[in-house]
């Protein structure tokens, strides 16, 4: 199956062209070739929780992706809101995936404990929150490929079930 995906970038600086989006290039790089995914949406929005909500809710209920990777705005800064927004728009968190790019993070010594990134469904997407940095999100998303595809099976009812 042809996995449909959006990519989500919060960035002021990015949002004003002071900043290249290189994080969005490495998830679309990654998806398109590991999960042999489309990007059906993909966008940078300046750091605020509303219009994150909203771009997050289009891009599962309009654009109907199956994968939605937000990248930005989930470190310790003060005005970082990644991890709040998502949580006001899924229906179901699903802790396992922050989990694996914490240790995945820590385990190529990159700082670990200030990622505060989430994960969760709303309704038939799985919304991954990802780091701030390239190595950051390569990293994670490298170490997430088989969980993320497992996962996707499992949303749209396509897994075997071995019980």
């Amino acid at each position: 199956m042809r996995w449909r995906a959006a990519i989500l970038t919060t960035s002021d600086r990015g949002v004003r062209g002071e900043r290249e989006i290189t994080n969005a290039l490495v998830i679309r790089e990654l998806v398109e070739e590991e999960l042999h995914g489309e990007i059906v949406d993909e966008r940078v929005i300046p750091e605020e929780i509303d219009e994150m909500m909203a771009a997050l809710i289009e891009m599962t209920d309009y654009y109907q992706a199956h994968l939605i990777i937000t990248t930005g705005g989930s470190q310790l800064h003060w005005n970082d809101i990644t991890p709040e927004a998502t949580r006001q728009v899924i229906d179901r968190e699903a802790p396992g995936f922050p989990e694996i790019i914490r240790q995945t993070l820590r385990a190529d010594g990159i700082a670990a404990a200030t990622f505060r990134g989430i994960a969760g469904l709303r309704e038939q997407s799985l919304i991954l929150n990802l780091p701030d940095s390239p190595l950051g999100v390569s990293k994670a998303l490298l170490a997430l490929i088989p969980d993320i595809e497992t996962a996707l099976l499992n949303i749209q009812g396509r897994a075997g079930n071995d019980e």
